[in-house]
């Protein structure tokens, strides 16, 4: 029996950027949380800075802090008693990849979809001349 222990390792790379795509967007699902990434385009901000702007707790705001960090969309460091956010871009890329083939895919089923229209059109201005 042949063993190929390439595939094992191409299921765990797969499984691992499923899990890492479904973080990401399970993070940005929330408009908090879009909001806070939003805050951070800016540039880095403290935790107070940030909870500041919205009508919840600090814990509140913490929590969801703590769900962009797990899904790696920012970081944090603390300096002191101080803890800054920073805006971390990078895990948004295979979601814009994503994205942006899930685009592509249903414009050419539209562009189909429209061409058929179009050919049954034509068989009907064709069959009422």
């Amino acid at each position: 029996m042949t063993v190929f222990p390439y595939r094992t390792i191409l299921n765990h790379m797969v499984e691992y950027q499923q899990a890492a795509l479904d973080r990401t967007f399970a993070a940005l699902a929330d408009p908090t949380r879009r909001a806070l990434l939003a805050k951070l385009r800016a540039g880095s901000e403290t935790v107070s800075t940030l909870a500041g702007g919205f009508p919840m707790s600090l814990q509140a705001v913490i929590k969801h802090l703590d769900v962009l960090d797990d899904a790696g969309l920012i970081t944090r460091k603390k300096t002191g008693r101080t803890v800054a956010c920073v805006l971390t871009p990078e895990p948004l890329e295979p979601a814009t990849r994503w994205l942006e083939e899930q685009q592509r895919a249903w414009d050419e089923r539209l562009d189909r979809f429209g061409a058929y229209l179009h050919h049954l059109q034509q068989g009907v201005t064709d069959e009422q001349s």
